[in-house]
């Protein structure tokens, strides 16, 4: 999900900076649109290091077993 929310924000900062001619006030486009890449970039970057991490996690399971012993 971190993937694709950053790829999401590149796309949108990138057609902010682009793609669009729209005067907001007391909004600059092109500042938004870089800080939209610069933040979908640092949430690529974080999602992928968060799977290399989980990737290397390992998993071990005990199984008890418990006799009942008739008298």
């Amino acid at each position: 999900m971190g993937i694709g929310v950053g790829i999401f924000l590149i796309a949108v900062g990138a057609i902010i900076v682009f793609a669009l001619d729209v005067n907001i006030p007391g909004v600059d486009n092109f500042s938004l649109g870089w800080i939209l890449i610069a933040l979908g970039a640092l949430a690529v970057v974080l999602a992928l290091v968060m799977n290399q991490q989980r990737a290397h996690t390992s998993h071990t399971s005990r199984v008890e077993e418990r006799r009942i012993e008739d008298r």
